[in-house]
């Protein structure tokens, strides 16, 4: 089964993207196929070198775990509206465009919002 979840919010204040990305971990547990498309402010989510307090999950570190045995898109646009540089991105993610997120939305099983 295929799954394309699209995260918006940004990574740290609200707590939609911590949520969408455990979800994205519990699924890669099944072997479902997955799909996290960062859009919005969600893209600093996937910004290398960030430094949380001790016991604060750190938005990273979760999407590197995701992009081991998923697919993570961030969104080209939303990338320059923030000034963020592929150089900065984590590795393993991919800068991508509203074609692409189209195209996995068309071939998901199921696709989930956050």
């Amino acid at each position: 089964m295929q799954s394309l979840i699209i995260i918006n919010d940004p990574p740290y204040g609200t707590e939609r993207l911590y949520n969408g990305l455990r979800l994205a971990h519990a699924l890669l547990k099944h072997d479902s196929d997955v799909t996290v498309f960062l859009m919005g402010d969600a893209v600093i989510g996937a910004k290398k070198g960030q430094k949380t307090p001790d016991g604060y999950y750190n938005a990273e570190r979760m999407v590197k775990r995701v992009a081991v045995k998923g697919r993570v898109l961030l969104c080209g646009t939303c990338m320059d509206a923030r000034g963020m540089t592929e150089e900065e991105v984590v590795d393993g993610c991919e800068r991508s465009t509203m074609d692409a997120l189209a195209e996995a939305t068309v071939h998901a099983d199921r696709v989930l919002v956050f």
